[in-house]
Order: structure tokens, then sequence, then C-alpha cells
């Protein structure tokens, strides 16, 4: 087997919360435990919502916790840039690899359009494409084209089969439980589904570790592995940190942000409550991210989802 080498691919749209560090602390110690390497990529697609002021963040709160990486970010590396605002040409070179294989198609249809229409839903809550502009002619195009530009959309077809190696076989059909997928917006902003697929491969991305929010996107991306000859990576999804109502945590309502319990924690403290989260502490004391490494084992890390316990983080103000 050759080196693992995993990634930490940060939205750089607000400060990070207990949610995002608890993925990033099992990624990170999952790839160290294996002696493999760490690729910091910031996935900075839509203008509109991210900033470069947050993507420095991001790499001061990583250091701060002692999450360090080998390849991107402010070190760079062989495969940059590693933000994806500047790989533009790149991803044009994948989407047109896939539109010569008569694969892609212009899409006229809003998302309000979409989400009014009574189709079905896709496991992360988008509704399933119904195919509406897959057959348009020519002429169609042209004049639906002067009302405004089109998305890009990939013909999705096939039964996706892959193993998560912590939540264990999985299976999709992509016609009925998904449907053809964008890969560019109207407005030019490319997919993330793209995106991904195109820098992980490009990177070498041998084990992708991320929340199981997005394990139903794994089936879209493999089938963009495979129809861009690229190597396939092992996926690990883990459970989600919740708010004690249930809720997901949100950078827009910065719940237990960094930014706050850096006020309040040391980074050990914070590494040693999250390291109990993912099952490798019998109880949340304080310990380096690094003291961890030794210890790691994917079988501790819990399946289901995680309540964030009342008091395990206090009052954050100062």
């Amino acid at each position: 087997m050759g080196e693992t080498v995993g990634r930490f691919a940060p939205t750089p749209s607000g400060r990070m919360h207990l949610g995002n560090l608890f993925s990033c602390l099992i990624a990170w110690l999952s790839v160290r435990s294996q002696g493999g390497r760490i690729i910091l990529r910031q996935e900075d697609l839509d203008p509109q919502r991210t900033s470069p002021a947050f993507a420095a963040q991001v790499e001061e709160d990583l250091a701060f916790l002692g999450l360090d990486w080998d390849e991107g970010g402010t070190k760079g590396g062989p495969a940059g840039p590693y933000r994806q605002s500047r790989r533009g040409d790149f991803y044009e070179s994948c989407l047109n690899r896939l539109a010569a294989m008569g694969l892609t198609y212009p899409c006229f249809c809003s998302r309000a359009e979409l989400h009014a229409a009574s189709a079905p839903h896709t496991a992360d809550g988008d509704p399933i494409y119904p195919g509406t502009c897959r057959n348009l002619s020519p002429q169609e195009i042209e004049k639906k084209a002067q009302a405004r530009p089109p998305a890009v959309r990939l013909k999705a077809s096939g039964k996706i089969l892959f193993t998560d190696r912590h939540y264990g076989p999985q299976a999709q059909d992509l016609a009925t439980e998904c449907g053809d997928f964008i890969l560019r917006r109207w407005d030019g902003v490319f997919a993330y589904q793209l995106a991904v697929v195109a820098d992980d491969g490009a990177m070498g991305v041998t084990e992708v570790v991320r929340g199981r929010d997005l394990l139903s996107s794994a089936p879209r991306q493999l089938y963009l592995y495979r129809l861009l000859a690229l190597p396939e990576p092992v996926f690990r999804h883990v459970p989600l940190v919740l708010a004690r109502d249930g809720r997901r945590l949100s950078k827009r309502e910065q719940d237990v942000s960094l930014d706050r319990l850096k006020k309040r924690y040391r980074a050990q403290d914070i590494i040693g409550r999250l390291a109990w989260l993912a099952g490798q502490l019998d109880r949340p004391e304080p310990v380096a991210a690094k003291e961890l490494i030794p210890v790691f084992r994917w079988e501790k890390v819990p399946k289901e989802d995680i309540f964030l316990p009342e008091r395990l983080f206090e009052s954050t103000q100062p």
C-alpha cells in the first residue's frame, strides 16, 4: 500500500464550530496514525459566501489546536493552487472532458421551480431532477438561452456500490435516487461535486474523512471519479455533533464557535473534550492532539449522531 493522503477541506464562510472541529480532529488522527500526509485546501467556490479573511482564520485556528498539515494553505505545494476559487481553468477542462463524452447538457430550470415541483427529494434534501431539459432541441436551447444563462448538468445513470469504512456497504441508484446533477451553476460557479472530485484526484488524496451529512453525495462523486478515470479514495464518514435541541451546528448561528471557545479554554481542553466525544478518551480531560495519535482507533468512533452534553462547554463568555 502507498502513503495515506488525507485532507482538510473547509469552506471559509465563518468561524469553525465544534462540528467542524470534531471532523477535523478525526481526519487528522486517522491520517497521522497511519504515518500519512495531510493537505489543507480552502473550498471557496462561492465568492458570495466566502472570504480570504476566514480562510486565514482557518489556518490560525487549526494551528492553535495543533492540527498541522504538510501541504496547502499558505505552505503551498506541488498541486496548488489550494484555493478552489483559483482552480476554475482546471474544472473547465474536466467539464470539457465530460462534455466530449456526450454526458452533459444545459439546464434552464431554477432552484425555486424545482423545489416547487412535487418531485421526490434526495437524502440530502435536494429535489431529484426530473430531466426537464435533458432532451431539448438546439432550437429550444437557443431560445431559452436568450432569457437566462443555463447551468450544466451531468447525465447520471447506473447503480453505485461502495463500502464506507465506518458505516459499511452503501448503494445508490443514480437515476432514481439522485437524478442528473449540476456541474456548473448558471452564474458560472462550479459545483462542489465536480470540484471536490477533480481536486482530490489531482492532489492524490487517498482518504476522505468528513461528516455523515455528506455520505449521500459519495455515489455522485464516485461516478465522477470513474468517468474521469481518477483513482478513488477511501471514504470514512463520521457522526454529526448536534446542538442539545437536535439542530445541526451552524457557522451562521455561531454554535460554540472556536472564536468563543478560545476566550475560555486552552487548546488541550478543547481537544480533550472533542476526543471524548469521538470515543478516544474515557473522560473529557486535557490532552494535546499529538498525544492521541498512538491511541486512536476507528472502532471507538461512534456511529450515532452526538448531542452536545449540556455542561461539556460551559458559558463561553470570558
